[in-house]
């Protein structure tokens, strides 16, 4: 809150992105040194190496800290795509780091890859389809240099949660068996055998279980031993992505959660590695490892002011009949004045069917306008009344009807942000990200809400949230006080939200600013990277704002001072950001 409150005396309005480069620092040290704790553990020939995959998140600043922070690691970047090539070979790196090449290639991406290793870069090209081999070994013989390669292998073990169906026989990426082999045999045939030093696996991003892991790892590892005993020199084992982020603090295999640390991940990757390579008599391979979600979720906070609440029950009002109204709306005054944790499900019943007749007799002419704000209102005061019913310790049991009524009588509170360009993955796969005030946190909060984005679109909107055993309907907040800002922050946004983030209704990426802490705990504000402003998010999309501007003004023959004042309006609006300005809360 201090920090927002720092900003926003700047002149930096939310919604912001508040980033955290210490965390980011702190998270590659503690994957690293799981790692080397392991290795030391079971007393593992091998090294470590990691390689950071740049798709997670590929702003500078974020992927410069990474690679500031793993440089006494050797440690790497792996890129999936000509211009995530062209990030990683611009790096500072350790001389010794690794970049990988993932993903479909082309031949330029090829001649990138075999440019950059004829120059002395480690640039490691991944082999995901048969196909791409011959495109390799026909660059690299034009080049005269001698790649250096990994196999990436469909394992038949698959992870767990929401990206379970990426690994497994019908996964996009890898080699079959029978292609494995085909490969081995093209190469030892061309004299290249030497090139292929790394077996490479993936079985699904943010894996829960860590059981699914072992299995992996001792298909992964019999898979390298056969290979290592038939001549394949390899000295890597690539055991892909797929380190978690317990997103919602259960520790458990549910899809936003994971039941394992990294030190405990570290661990059996090292030890079951160690122990097929014991079996089989072969050398222990030098570990790789592709953690993005595990490194960058954690350093950013998304914070967002509340602008407006939906008071969906009318929770306002009471009505007092005077005696003259009409029979429905005594039918409902009554079920409203006698409903009782003794009766609830007789009288909730009657309710509904007084609400239907309600509407029957409106649409019929019966009724007034005025009666049906009466009726609407006494049937959601029916719905309030039972819901204190149902909130007595002393109700063990609650009927299954009822269970979706808090839902029903949540608020609905306005935040001034998009919710697909902030956090798409809520929204697209119902990804469920921590959300909490940051402040008034010594009050009791005395609403239950669902949050509404301010993009014109009804899928704009949060309504599940991480509880403490289960997924809730609605999160449990402060209602919004009159002149009084009221913020909430998104947590563990750092992963994939900023790429994957859509400019929907041309709102574009928010202010964000970098924010470092000292050893007082006191805070500095390290950078301010503006938001989009209404320019740019023009430009994105074709428009020249020049012509915008003078559009509404140039279709007139006469100009008017009321167009000359929308000019004026619209040339100062274009340089500020998307987002609404909200002076008073």
């Amino acid at each position: 809150f201090d920090i927002v409150q720092h900003l926003r005396k700047k002149g930096v309005a939310t919604p912001l992105i508040l980033r955290f480069p210490q965390i980011l620092a702190a998270r590659v040290t503690e994957l690293n040194e799981a790692f080397h704790k392991a290795m030391r553990e079971y007393d593992y020939a091998g090294s470590y190496q990691g390689v950071y995959p740049v798709k997670t998140n590929q702003i500078k600043e974020v992927v410069d800290q990474v690679v500031k922070a793993g440089y006494k690691y050797r440690y790497g970047l792996e890129a999936g795509s000509k211009p995530e090539l062209m990030i990683a070979l611009s790096m500072n790196l350790h001389p010794d780091a690794l970049v990988t090449c993932n993903g479909y290639k082309d031949e330029t991406f090829m001649r990138m890859a075999l440019l950059a290793r004829k120059a002395g870069r480690n640039v490691l090209i991944t082999v995901e389809k048969m196909t791409e081999l011959p495109m390799i070994l026909k660059v690299a013989k034009e080049l005269k240099v001698e790649p250096l390669l990994g196999l990436r292998f469909k394992l038949n073990a698959m992870g767990s949660g929401k990206w379970e169906s990426s690994a497994g026989d019908h996964s996009k990426f890898g080699l079959n068996t029978q292609e494995l082999l085909e490969a081995v045999e093209t190469l030892e045939k061309k004299g290249l055998l030497d090139s292929v030093v790394e077996l490479h696996f993936h079985i699904g991003s943010q894996i829960t279980d860590i059981r699914r892991v072992k299995t992996a790892m001792k298909e992964a590892t019999r898979m390298y031993a056969k290979l290592y005993k038939r001549g394949v020199p390899l000295k890597y084992l690539n055991v892909g992505g797929g380190l978690g982020v317990d997103y919602d603090g259960s520790r458990t295999t549910f899809s936003s959660s994971m039941n394992y640390t990294i030190d405990e991940y570290a661990s059996d990757v090292v030890y079951t590695t160690q122990d097929v390579c014991a079996q089989e008599q072969v050398p222990v391979p030098n570990l790789l490892s592709e953690s993005g979600r595990a490194i960058a979720a954690f350093h950013e906070v998304v914070v967002v002011d509340i602008i407006g609440l939906i008071d969906t029950t009318h929770t306002k009002y009471r009505v007092e009949l005077t005696g003259n109204e009409a029979q429905v709306l005594k039918e409902l005054a009554y079920t409203r004045d006698n409903l009782s944790v003794k009766n609830f499900a007789e009288m909730y019943h009657d309710a509904i069917t007084q609400k239907d007749e309600l509407i029957t007799l409106f649409n019929l002419g019966y009724l007034s306008l005025d009666d049906r704000a009466k009726g609407e209102i006494l049937f959601w005061e029916v719905c309030r009344k039972l819901s204190k019913i149902f909130s007595y310790k002393s109700l063990k049991y609650i009927p299954e009807e009822f269970q979706d009524l808090s839902k029903s009588l949540a608020d609905k509170l306005i935040a001034n942000f998009s919710l697909f360009q902030s956090m798409p993955d809520h929204w697209a796969i119902d990804q469920l990200f921590p959300v909490m005030p940051i402040h008034r946190l010594k009050e009791k909060p005395t609403i239950s809400a669902t949050l509404c984005d301010i993009t014109c679109d009804s899928d704009g909107k949060m309504e599940k949230f991480i509880d403490l055993k289960d997924v809730r309907d609605e999160i449990s907040l402060h209602e919004p006080r009159s002149g009084e800002p009221y913020y909430l922050a998104f947590f563990l946004t750092g992963a994939y939200q900023d790429i994957l983030g859509m400019r929907h209704n041309l709102f574009g990426a928010p202010t964000e600013a970098h924010v470092v802490v000292n050893e007082d705990e006191d805070f500095k504000i390290q950078q301010i990277i503006p938001g989009d402003t209404m320019d740019h998010v023009l430009r994105s999309v074709h428009y020249n704002p020049d012509e915008l501007v003078e559009g509404p003004t140039r279709r007139r023959q006469n100009k008017s001072d009321a167009g000359e004042a929308l000019k004026a309006l619209l040339t100062e609006q274009r340089s500020l950001p998307t987002y609404l300005e909200m002076n008073e809360h």
